[in-house]
């Protein structure tokens, strides 16, 4: 249980600070203190960076559905496992954005959760108008990239103590990419949580940051299984 209890709070922390910094930070802040695409990409970033470091001795910290799949698949986990580690991420998904809603929801008049809520899509919901094919084809390659980066770094003989800063710095260069193409998801518990709150247009597009991202992770760890990466 300790394993899904670390995965549940590294969850919950992902969504708290990365959609939080797009919440609060950036959309609720004046125009000269709106921090961006860059600082949203760190915040994600750094908050995984943390969750690396503090709970990755327990549970390895995927926080991310993507992710677990990614190690099941490549044979570095039991299927009970992958069923815990996936509940538990989707409650902290769930969790950090209910906290965000709580916090945020304080501001008063300023926050209006349909107006958004750090969550995913494409068309009306994309910064940059992308289509669902960009949107999807994004999310497919970059949730591959992460998961084989994640994968890697953690394989035998890489370098450990450097696994979590290679793996949060690669999340903010994906964010710098992505941010106006999806917002980035490469994280099914990361999106769900959000849409949940936000509903409307964001619930009825998460089908793809389920799916995309879930493809992704499976591609990964197919690569690992067959030792193509492996060193």
């Amino acid at each position: 249980m300790k394993k899904y209890a670390a995965e549940f709070v590294g969850t919950l922390t992902l969504v708290l600070f990365g959609c939080g910094a797009a919440v609060v930070a950036h959309r609720m802040a004046g125009p000269l203190d709106r921090i961006g695409i860059v600082g949203i990409a760190f915040a994600f970033g750094l908050a995984l960076i943390a969750m690396a470091y503090g709970i990755g001795p327990i549970s390895g910290c995927h926080i991310n559905p993507a992710v677990s799949l990614g190690a099941f698949t490549a044979g570095r986990m039991t299927g009970k496992d992958l069923a815990g580690y996936v509940v538990a991420q989707i409650l902290g998904g769930v969790a950090g954005a209910a906290v965000l809603y709580a916090i945020a929801a304080g501001s008063g008049e300023s926050f209006k959760v349909a107006e958004g809520f750090g969550t995913n899509g494409w068309g009306a919901g994309s910064i940059g108008g992308f289509s669902l094919l960009s949107a999807a084809t994004f999310e497919l390659v970059a949730t591959f990239i992460f998961v084989v980066v994640i994968l890697g770094s953690t394989q035998p003989k890489a370098p450990a103590e450097m696994a979590g800063l290679a793996i949060g710095l690669t999340l903010v260069v994906i964010h710098i990419f992505g941010i106006r193409i999806t917002g980035v998801s490469v994280n099914p518990a990361r999106s769900l949580g959000p849409a949940l709150f936000e509903g409307g247009r964001a619930l009825a597009q998460v089908w793809m940051f389920l799916v995309a991202p879930t493809v992704g992770g499976l591609l990964a760890g197919v690569l690992f299984r067959f030792k193509a990466l492996e060193k």
